[in-house]
């Protein structure tokens, strides 16, 4: 957190900062995205990891979608609950915490509705960013647009993989068994981190993946 100076080290000129100390002791509020055939729960223990380290609960948003469609209906819906949020925080930006599939609308909310401004940083815990294998076992909208070489990920990676003042970050781990071949989850102009060997699942749950979360996003 900033320290805010005391009023004694301020000028004798100098007016006090209205909002600034509040604005500071404040983080901005994280909507956590889940993946494909899961639910917010997917969030629990991480979300409690950020109210241990000081992020109140109203702010830590565990938000659950239907998993079945397509990713873009997805991102409709998540610019609604993003405003949402905002409404009920007074916040002016979101941090977005997502996993797996959850990257993907969560991106073409960023690309393709132009709201960058209200998300100040984006993660992607084991995105499968530019495609995986995995998607062929399954069916639905949203499978089809995780295959690799589907028009929907054409799309959402033509030019800039990471556009607006966003900040972009991802992780991926050696051992993912669902997103493979693993050097298919980092996006040019995104901070990109590889894990300890991980299984897909526990990239959310995992200790050091949640600070390294934490110290980005704040």
């Amino acid at each position: 957190m900033i320290a805010i100076a005391s009023l004694a080290l301020l000028p004798p000129t100098a007016a006090a900062p209205a909002v600034s100390a509040h604005a500071a002791a404040v983080p901005d509020p994280v909507i956590f995205v889940h993946g494909w055939n899961s639910n917010g729960s997917t969030w629990n223990t991480m979300a409690d990891r950020f109210r241990a380290d000081g992020w109140p609960a109203g702010r830590l948003d565990q938000w659950t979608y239907p998993t079945n469609q397509s990713n873009a209906t997805t991102a409709s819906q998540l610019a609604r609950e993003i405003d949402r949020v905002l409404a009920a925080t007074g916040a002016s930006k979101v941090d977005l915490v997502t996993h797996s599939m959850g990257g993907l609308s969560s991106r073409y909310y960023l690309k393709n509705l132009a709201e960058h401004a209200k998300v100040d940083a984006w993660v992607s815990l084991a995105g499968p960013n530019h495609g995986t294998p995995a998607a062929y076992w399954c069916g639905g909208a949203s499978c089809t647009e995780m295959r690799p070489g589907s028009a929907f990920l054409n799309q959402l990676n033509a030019k800039d993989e990471t556009p607006g003042t966003t900040r972009y970050a991802t992780w991926r781990s050696p051992c993912d068994n669902v997103v493979t071949p693993d050097d298919t989850v980092p996006l040019t102009g995104a901070h990109n981190t590889k894990t300890a060997c991980l299984r897909h699942t526990a990239l959310p749950a995992n200790a050091s993946v949640y600070r390294q979360v934490r110290d980005f996003i704040r």
